[in-house]
């Protein structure tokens, strides 16, 4: 066979195999718009892969350019990634060919206030709501809106509009306390616990607490002062507790106390950065540091997740030991009858909370003995500034080593607002 003809023929079988593949690939990726966006969807929220599920959601739109849900979708995984020009793009386009499209205009309004444009988060909000005036969502974004400019009354109205198309919205709540937070500034707080003991001690505890808070543009300050009896001894103890704002996104717990007595550590210092992440999910990690006559620091992290008028919080402390590690855990969920501050709260739990002014004397006796306990408690707002409350925890502790005994403890308060 001549050199031309061998050429002629290798050629002829390349551009056969090109044609194989292209065919077997093409066979393979044969997935419609909708099939791409379910893998898109599955890329960015099991996976984080943004730029997978932004290929694959222009992968679908080549398919169908009017697919609004998916350019929505795109606009969504745009802003995630910071890719805010391509964001704003993509909800524009949905918005100018569908000028009623509801979730165009949440993307959008959540795209600006997220990157502190509240104004912008406004003006979407509200051309949103001329073609879906009950629109939950958008009302909820037009109330932050007006919040964050500190345009309360407003923000109010709108919150309450919410309320009134569904009484159970837990976020429009949410505006509402924090409006009233900014308006009465000033809360002062008495409060009174019981402990009962049948078997550790003979002698009840007490514990009395008087504070007083103050909302500032930094977030919430509170000064405390505790009294308690225990084992026929009283004892004072001082607090400085803070909630300093960081971002729309970060908050933080600060808190020091200090006390002269020996039934109160003689220092205690704590922090917790939370996060409000997506879907109504809150995180926190932390610690706290208790000094009586040797430091205890303890670890701290929780979940919680709002949903409807519920809140479930799941949380736990670590206590490096000598050798060991001492584990506390505790479940709550509340059930909201009315404001932030009206609830039913239950819980269940293994361990002592070092945030537990009653028990965290425990933390200088023994951390490796194990406690069972559950709690529940009621909280109602009367005359609109006043809130009441009471609760009661039983506990089910062993003291020494394979040895239990029954604690309960009640407990009342009272807080004015103004």
């Amino acid at each position: 066979m001549s050199p031309i003809i061998e050429t002629q023929y290798a050629k002829r079988l390349l551009f056969i195999c090109f044609c194989f593949v292209a065919l077997q690939v093409r066979a393979q990726d044969n997935r419609g718009s909708d099939e791409l966006f379910q893998d898109a969807r599955k890329a960015a929220f099991d996976r984080k892969d943004y730029p997978a599920a932004i290929a694959l959601s222009k992968q679908a739109l080549a398919q169908s350019p009017d697919y609004s849900d998916i350019r929505v979708f795109l606009g969504r995984v745009y802003t995630w990634s910071d890719q805010l020009d391509s964001a704003r793009a993509a909800f524009q386009y949905v918005i100018k060919a569908h000028p009623e499209y509801e979730d165009a205009y949440v993307g959008i309004a959540d795209l600006e206030y997220w990157n502190d444009r509240p104004a912008e988060a406004l003006r979407y909000a509200e051309t949103g709501l001329q073609y879906n005036p009950k629109s939950e969502e958008l009302l909820l974004r037009k109330a932050k809106a007006l919040l964050n400019l500190k345009r309360l009354q407003d923000a109010a109205l709108v919150a309450n509009q919410i309320l009134e198309i569904n009484p159970k919205n837990a976020q429009a709540r949410a505006v509402l306390i924090n409006i009233k937070d900014q308006v009465r500034k000033n809360k002062l707080e008495i409060g009174y616990d019981y402990t009962y003991f049948d078997k550790r001690f003979d002698q009840p505890w007490h514990l009395g607490t008087i504070a007083y808070s103050r909302q500032t543009k930094y977030g919430s300050v509170t000064g405390r002062v505790n009294y308690a009896n225990k084992f026929g001894e009283g004892g004072w103890q001082g607090e400085i507790d803070a909630y300093p704002r960081i971002s729309n996104t970060f908050y933080a717990y600060t808190s020091v106390g200090y006390s002269n007595s020996d039934i109160f550590p003689q220092y205690r210092a704590g922090f917790s950065l939370y996060a409000n992440l997506p879907k109504s999910f809150e995180g926190e990690v932390g610690f706290r540091y208790l000094y009586f006559s040797d430091p205890t620091w303890v670890y701290t992290a929780s979940i919680g997740k709002y949903y409807k008028s519920f809140w479930f919080n799941f949380r736990t402390f670590l206590t490096p030991g000598e050798g060991n590690l001492s584990k506390s855990f505790q479940l709550t969920s509340r059930y909201y009858t009315a404001g932030a501050d009206d609830f039913i709260a239950l819980g269940i739990g293994t361990g002592i909370s070092p945030d537990d002014q009653r028990n965290n004397i425990n933390y200088h006796i023994n951390t490796n003995l194990m406690t069972y306990k559950a709690m529940a408690e009621y909280r109602h707002t009367i005359w609109k500034q006043i809130i009441l409350g009471a609760g009661i925890t039983y506990y089910y502790e062993e003291y020494q080593p394979s040895t239990y005994g029954n604690q309960i403890n009640f407990s009342i308060f009272l807080q004015k607002r103004f």
